[in-house]
């Protein structure tokens, strides 16, 4: 069996993609394999609805992107490959059903300003509350973005330890595992301020009452504020391109509709390379490295008679969490909103409030449709007009609480399927839901609608295998599946039970996100 390469990557989401960018960069052969007809991942960008209009299908914002680690080190790579951001002042912004709002800028005395307006004392209670956590921030962006077990993520712990004594550190801790709902109730008075920021803990997979939400509120109004939400300039599968790219100029092979069936081992145990479906074995010396949910690695690529019972037990208990749903619609002009200063808005949250998400995230997770769900709404056009013809639009939905699999309908409307699944019929009555909330908002939103094209958890999952029941998040984010004991309570770094084996992707820490963070993790370890 020929070397094929040092390194074998199975998976092209960001995280592959990032690693097999650093490692070839540093000399290493790599051979990225793809099972799909495409490299990406949940980035995928189509023109599904009218000619001209470009959407992408599943990710669109790239925050974590552009302040993680990886993008610091590839950024004037990317740049010189194709790669530009389009971002907005406004990057969130809140509409409630009665029709108050609130938007947050990328100017903290603005954003001052407009909180106090909601409530006095609120703006002040923002610039405090971001300020503490920028003293934080070195802190806790090292612990998301570090391999846990490993002497560098010991040495910060011990400085820290240092630096705020034994009682100070404990603190630290103890405020980060605190809800949202508890750190939003005792922070702000306004029902609005408090709506502004509950729905961002649903895109870390978490819910308003899950212990450290709270904690991701402060990260994610840190980075929206000090970054904006950008998108891909001319649709995310440019960043695909630049990817592309920069592998193959420094001598990466990337295959598509390369599907790994199977780890090859050798004598000795190790990972030595793959066997594709149809029997072709490709060898790598140095390694295999795997971008996939625990079930496609463990209950797939490894044969279950080779695992060890404590491994088999943990990867049968591994939790998926709630699924996502995606609308896509093509306008013939921008939205024209109840408010026009929401027009501005990268990503507007369409929700009741706090008591809202928090209801909607709890229908889902009992597989019920919430009769009244978070809207997360994407104008990608108002920031990059070339996503649409001129004076048209289009808008990205993204409702992160969907059922994996249904029992029932919160409002009482819908059918619930007699096996649970989810079917074409079902999920357009379902988008007709959302449609009805957005009319009630929008301007002649109906009139104004080219197409909409729609994507229920299962309409995912059949896209790529790693969304089970919908899960974009890898798996549920509960503390208990997070941090060192992600995926597993056993498990170390990105390390398997199999030597030269290297498991990375939304179910390893640091978890889900464009941030890439496994994927430059494990490759700053091997060589």
């Amino acid at each position: 069996m020929a070397l094929e390469a040092d390194y074998i990557i199975v998976g092209s989401g960001i995280n592959g993609l990032v690693a097999a960018s650093l490692l070839a960069k540093r000399g290493r052969k790599v051979v990225l394999l793809e099972r799909n007809d495409r490299i990406g991942g949940c980035i995928r960008t189509e023109a599904i609805t009218e000619p001209g209009f470009v959407h992408d299908v599943m990710a669109t914002t790239f925050v974590l992107f552009t302040t993680s680690p990886a993008y610091g080190v590839l950024k004037d790579d990317l740049a010189a490959r194709g790669l530009e951001f389009c971002d907005a002042a406004h990057p969130t912004g809140v509409l409630m059903p009665d029709g108050r709002h609130a938007t947050l800028s990328r100017e903290r005395a603005a954003n001052v300003r407009a909180l106090d307006a909601l409530s006095p004392g609120d703006g002040a209670a923002f610039d405090a509350d971001m300020n503490r956590f920028a003293g934080n921030a070195g802190f806790v962006f090292s612990l998301l973005g570090s391999a846990l077990w490993s002497r560098a993520t010991m040495k910060t712990v011990g400085r820290e330890l240092l630096r705020r004594g034994p009682r100070g550190l404990a603190r630290f801790f103890g405020e980060a595992m605190v809800d949202a709902r508890a750190h939003l109730e005792t922070t702000y008075n306004s029902e609005t301020t408090r709506a502004l920021f509950a729905p961002w803990v649903l895109h870390c997979g978490l819910g308003p009452e899950s212990t450290f939400s709270g904690e991701m509120v402060r990260v994610i109004g840190f980075a929206l504020e000090a970054a904006g939400a950008p998108v891909v300039k001319g649709g995310a599968e440019t960043i695909l391109t630049a990817f592309r790219r920069l592998i193959e100029d420094h001598g990466g092979v990337i295959r598509t509709g390369a599907d790994v069936e199977e780890i090859v081992r050798n004598a000795r145990g190790e990972a030595e390379g793959v066997r594709l479906a149809g029997g072709e074995v490709l060898r790598a010396g140095s390694g295999v490295v795997v971008s996939a949910a625990p079930g496609q690695l463990y209950g797939r690529l490894l044969p279950g008679e080779s695992l060890p019972p404590e491994m088999k037990d943990s990867a049968r208990r591994y939790r998926h969490g709630k699924g996502n749903m995606q609308i896509h619609y093509a306008l013939s002009r921008p939205p024209r909103w109840s408010s026009p200063e929401l027009g501005q808005v990268a990503l507007l949250h369409v929700t009741p409030g706090l008591d809202g998400v928090s209801r909607a995230a709890n229908e889902a997770e009992r597989g019920m449709l919430p009769a009244e769900p978070t809207i997360c709404v994407g104008q990608p056009a108002m920031l990059d007009p070339s996503r649409a013809p001129d004076g048209a639009s289009i808008l990205w939905l993204q409702l992160p609480e969907a059922p994996r699999f249904i029992k029932g309908d919160a409002a009482g409307i819908i059918p619930a399927p007699a096996d649970g699944a989810w079917t074409p019929e079902l999920r357009e009555a379902y988008a007709d839901r959302i449609e009805a909330i957005l009319a009630g908002h929008i301007e002649g939103f109906r009139e104004s609608v080219l197409k909409r094209v729609s994507y229920s958890p299962a309409d995912l999952e059949r896209l790529n295998v790693n969304l089970v029941g919908g899960d974009p998040y890898g798996g549920a984010c509960g503390v208990d599946q997070f941090f060192l004991w992600r995926p597993f309570k056993g498990s170390v770094n990105h390390r398997t039970h199999v030597p030269k084996l290297y498991h990375i992707g939304a179910s390893t820490h640091p978890g889900p996100g464009l941030g890439a963070g496994s994927g430059f993790a494990l490759a700053q370890t091997l060589r």
